[in-house]
């Protein structure tokens, strides 16, 4: 399409390696440093906020229209092609010819709820189920199907009209071994949340209400071979900022973490609500069912929760607390829960507390089930507010409780990178980790290859891109023998 000029503005979000592209591309003549491996075969896409318009007033990074990025491998070779998925919302701005709709620090329209008001832009994270890449967004809304091959946006996922108007999160789950794809919806209105399951023919096969106390921010969910585990944290935007159609964070310290676990095909009077200590975290490792030492069986999550700051006295510290989830700040901590379900009690603790990491990736075949491995996104210091730098990669070994890193020093920003199975995978990490990394030294994007095995080596491959991927969100891999299947 026509290559547009990007607009100046004086955002720190909209410059250096946040800033917009407007071409979309397709090139299969890539320089590359070191050797792409030939065992080493599928899609990595990434979705990530692009806006194709000059938006109006504030501009947060969440904002942008989503724009999809790949880059397929073949047996050595590799191609990249990017392009915007084609939002209701998109499409509406295209032919007014400008944004139409005030962002995340915008203020809505009297009368109205974010749920309401905001764009589904589409740019958090994708997945592949039946066939088709799904591109959603993190407040929740319809979900877009895209064609793997081309990224043309080929309409919502709608099968059936239970779903429309859902704000569907973008953080659902697929079932690599079923092909089932779990997910939640969220919003500001009574029952403020649903759960479903659409099978791997994509058809809804299950859609329960899942009644809350109030509008709450949940981000993620989990599942295990027989459940589904979905969020309650005690984070909630303020009814009277709600009122005035603007977000405000407020933390109830007083109040439990609270998780629903459902049998994936369960019905309302099945849900089992367990309490945990307060705390709020956005992204879930895995989850997994494990028979104790008593025979009672135990539903096992982990995830990447905020660490809690503390006062001199020892209490929350809530102001920090939510000054760090407002401004994007990074201060993680790897955290487990342990669900009971003969007792119906909560076990809880610190995994990792000295590493900072985030977005963390396994190997999707174990999705559900026990993993012994974790890629995790080395967050960095803030260096300057709303600005998060991804620094680098970890790898958990959570047999060993052991942990190694890689960083190459400032001036590169990294992307969630996927682990991607090689042909003939013996074990678990048998494969490949891959993600974009903005060079800030050479001012350009380029592909990382790690070995799974040995992330602290540095990468085996790195793909010079065309033009830059804008830092963005989430990604997946999807093998050729999902291609195939």
């Amino acid at each position: 399409m026509e290559d547009r000029q990007p607009y100046l503005i004086e955002n720190p979000n909209l410059q250096g390696g946040w800033e917009p592209v407007h071409r979309e591309l397709v090139d299969d003549q890539l320089k590359v440093i070191g050797k792409v491996p030939e065992d080493l075969n599928g899609l990595y896409v990434r979705n990530g906020p692009s806006p194709q318009f000059q938006p109006q007033g504030k501009y947060h990074w969440f904002d942008g229209d989503g724009m999809l990025h790949a880059v397929r491998f073949e047996r050595g070779r590799v191609e990249f092609r990017n392009r915007w998925v084609l939002t209701e919302g998109l499409l509406a701005d295209r032919a007014a010819g400008r944004a139409r709709l005030p962002g995340l620090k915008g203020r809505m329209p009297t009368g109205t709820l974010p749920d309401d008001a905001l764009k589904n832009t589409s740019n958090t994270d994708v997945k592949f189920h039946n066939g088709k890449l799904l591109s959603m967004w993190y407040r929740g809304g319809s979900v877009y199907q895209v064609d793997p091959q081309t990224l043309e946006t080929l309409g919502k996922l709608e099968p059936d009209p239970r779903l429309i108007g859902l704000q569907i999160s973008a953080h659902s789950r697929v079932d690599e071994r079923t092909g089932e794809f779990m997910f939640f919806a969220y919003g500001n209105k009574a029952p403020y949340m649903h759960y479903g399951v659409v099978g791997a023919d994509g058809a809804l096969k299950t859609l329960i209400p899942v009644q809350l106390p109030g509008p709450r921010l949940p981000h993620d969910m989990a599942i295990t071979k027989n459940f589904s585990i979905l969020h309650d944290f005690p984070l909630v935007n303020s009814p009277d900022a709600l009122a005035a159609g603007r977000y405000s964070l407020d933390f109830h310290e007083h109040l439990p973490s609270r998780f629903a676990v459902i049998p994936r095909h369960g019905a309302v009077e099945d849900i089992r609500w367990f309490e945990a200590d307060p705390r709020y975290m956005l992204h879930v490792l895995n989850a997994w069912e494990e028979v104790n030492a008593r025979g009672e069986t135990e539903i096992v999550m982990l995830g990447t929760p905020y660490s809690m700051p503390k006062q001199f006295d020892g209490s929350l510290d809530k102001q920090r607390l939510l000054f760090t989830i407002g401004t994007q700040g990074t201060d993680y901590e790897l955290y487990q829960w342990r669900f009971n379900l003969a007792t119906g009690k909560t076990r809880e603790g610190v995994v990792d507390d000295i590493l900072n990491t985030e977005f963390p990736t396994i190997n999707g075949w174990y999705q559900g089930h026990r993993n012994r491995y974790s890629y995790n996104v080395l967050m960095g210091r803030m260096r300057t507010l709303e600005q998060p730098q991804f620094a680098g990669i970890a790898k958990y070994d959570l047999l060993l409780g052991s942990a190694t890193a890689y960083h190459p020093g400032l001036g590169y920003w990294f992307s969630e990178a996927p682990f991607a199975r090689k042909d003939n995978a013996v074990d678990e990490d048998d494969g490949y980790v891959v993600g974009f990394v903005f060079n800030t030294h050479e001012s350009r994007s380029e592909v990382w290859v790690f070995d799974a095995k040995l992330i602290a080596d540095g990468p085996v491959a790195k793909v010079i891109l065309p033009q830059r991927v804008p830092n963005g969100f989430h990604a997946t891999w999807v093998g050729a023998d999902s291609f195939a299947a």
